[in-house]
């Protein structure tokens, strides 16, 4: 018989998927498998804790693993239209998109001079690309003009990248805000707007800074509004205020990188807090610094570091715990292109609660609404 959950983790390893999803071939991604080429392409590559909780099971794989008692999995495909952050959090808390969020290679005129307008700005850029090539391309041009550079990528979203020194954080932030709110007000159904700030003197050393904000659309409910109208906190650690739009989270520990993420995982599963409580926590690095990059080695090796603190993790997990980990899409860097990959993704649980049969990204918010069970009525 389970006991009842008094505190759970979910943790979300952005972009590690676990191969193509169904539907990949209409997103232009059949044949990506994130951790499936890492396995077959990296040598001796091994996640010894991740495998405890059955992610060989999940991956096919004929290696060793010392499974854990009461360690279960799956792997889930998305329902949702679209491959992005947003789309693949909100499912997992049991949000599903009908219609997918609006994508742009361009943003109309009209739309980009209202937001000119009324931050008092003037823009360069607006088109698609990889945040490192729009350094490169004109990174040096806003330094000379101080005009923000605005731009967009396959995902639904509306970047603004500035120098962090020069053009000021807080100007930029602004700036976004001014973004979702007019996107908002015309009802473009873009998932992010996301304030890139960058350092550096010239194209040869900008580099991103830590200091990204995300403002996406409001949710619809989730099972985080659930948990947090019955009494339970809900707090996210990185960025999942930003990814929720605020709703539904209690209690906020934004971070900048995993390391960080994984410090403040550490800090409040120490707490012991007497009242039931629920952490949400993403996880950015695979995705960001390596997927989208397609530095295959680099995301073995974040995967690695990750797999070591789980290690340690795993033994303070105690009876009337939940612990879950699982993705929100796939960023296969071996595939071609920088985009995200349409891909299933793993579930592995631990700790009290059932797992659902209907290997979807909402059989995460389904679990959490049993474990929680005595706390929702």
């Amino acid at each position: 018989m389970n006991r009842p959950v008094k505190r759970a983790l979910v943790i979300v390893l952005d972009s590690v998927g676990c191969g193509s999803a169904p539907d990949a071939a209409q997103y232009g991604d059949e044949g990506a498998d994130t951790l499936g080429h890492l396995f077959a392409r990296i040598p001796h590559f091994q996640l010894p804790h991740l495998a405890s909780l059955g992610l060989y099971q999940v991956l096919g794989l004929d290696l060793p693993a010392n499974l854990m008692e009461g360690a279960r999995w799956a792997r889930l495909s998305a329902q949702s239209a679209g491959k992005d952050t947003t789309t693949g959090h909100w499912e997992l808390m049991g949000c599903t998109l009908d219609e997918p969020f609006a994508t742009f290679e361009k943003f109309p005129d009209d739309l980009v001079s209202a937001i000119a307008q009324a931050g008092g700005v003037e823009f360069i850029g607006n088109y698609a690309s990889s945040g490192t090539e729009i350094l490169s391309q004109l990174g040096a041009e806003h330094m000379r003009t101080g005009k923000p550079i605005l731009y967009t990528s396959a995902d639904s979203v509306l970047q603004i990248a500035a120098h962090e020194e020069t053009y000021g954080l807080q100007r930029l932030w602004a700036l976004c805000q001014t973004a979702r709110h007019e996107l908002d007000a015309r009802g473009i159904r873009i998932g992010r707007v996301i304030a890139r700030p960058f350092v550096g003197n010239s194209p040869a050393n900008f580099k991103r800074t830590g200091n990204r904000h995300d403002y996406s659309l409001m949710p619809g409910d989730t099972v985080l509004n659930r948990l947090q109208a019955a009494g339970v906190q809900t707090i996210g650690v990185g960025k999942i205020h930003d990814i929720f739009a605020g709703s539904g989270i209690s209690e906020s520990h934004p971070t900048q990188y995993n390391a960080g993420g994984m410090t403040a995982i550490d800090r409040l599963w120490a707490e012991r807090r007497p009242q039931p409580h629920f952490i949400l926590a993403n996880l950015v690095d695979f995705d960001s610094l390596y997927g989208h990059r397609r530095d295959p080695a680099g995301y073995a090796a974040c995967l690695r570091e990750f797999d070591d603190w789980l290690g340690g993790f795993l033994t303070k997990i105690q009876p009337g715990d939940l612990v879950i980990l699982t993705a929100d899409h796939g960023n296969d860097p071996y595939h071609p292109g920088t985009d995200h990959t349409r891909e299933q993704v793993p579930l592995l649980a631990l700790g009290s609660g059932q797992a659902t049969a209907a290997n979807v990204f909402s059989d995460v918010a389904a679990i959490l609404k049993e474990g929680f069970a005595e706390c929702i009525t």
